[in-house]
C-alpha cells in the first residue's frame, strides 16, 4: 500500500477562519460576563435615616457639631436642640462651618449660622432637620 503523505500544515484561509471565530468566542463570553455582572449588581445599602447622638449633655449650650455620617450639623440653641443639612442646596457640595456661617467650597454660596442664604449662586437656605430627645435622654437625628 502505498501511503499518502499528510499535510499536517494549514492554509491559510482555514487559520483566518479559525482564528475569527476563536475571536467571535471570546467576546461572547466576555459579553456574557458583562450581562451577568450587569444583573447581579447589588447596590450600597441606603444609608440610615436616623442617628442616635448620645446624651444631650455632650452638647453644651451655644456648640456647634458637625456629625459627619449625617452630613449635619447639631446647634444647641438658646431654644434647643436645631440641625441642618450640610448638603449645598445648589449642585450637593458639602458646605463647610467657618466663623460666620457656612461656606460651599465648590461655587461660593454663604450661609449664616442659622442656614439662611447670604449669597448664591444656592437659591435657598441649607435644610433643617429634625432633632428629637428619646425616653433615654438621647439625641436621635433624623434626616427625613
Amino acid at each position: 500500500m502505498n501511503a499518502m503523505p499528510s499535510n499536517d500544515r494549514i492554509n491559510r484561509r482555514d487559520f483566518l477562519a479559525l482564528a475569527t471565530k476563536g475571536l467571535l468566542a471570546l467576546g461572547g463570553l466576555l459579553a456574557f460576563g458583562g450581562v451577568l455582572r450587569f444583573l447581579g449588581y447589588a447596590p450600597d445599602p441606603a444609608p440610615p435615616a436616623e442617628f442616635d447622638l448620645g446624651p444631650a449633655a455632650n452638647y453644651p449650650p451655644g456648640s456647634r457639631t458637625v456629625i459627619p455620617p449625617a452630613r449635619a450639623v447639631l446647634l444647641n440653641t438658646p431654644g434647643g436642640f436645631a440641625a441642618l443639612s450640610l448638603v449645598c442646596p445648589h449642585l450637593g457640595c458639602e458646605v463647610r462651618p467657618d466663623s460666620d456661617g457656612f461656606a460651599c467650597p465648590c461655587h461660593g454660596s454663604r450661609f449664616d449660622g442659622a442656614g439662611l442664604l447670604l449669597r448664591g449662586p444656592a437659591d435657598r437656605p441649607l435644610r433643617t432637620l429634625r432633632v428629637e430627645q428619646n425616653a433615654q435622654g438621647n439625641l436621635i437625628l433624623s434626616l427625613n
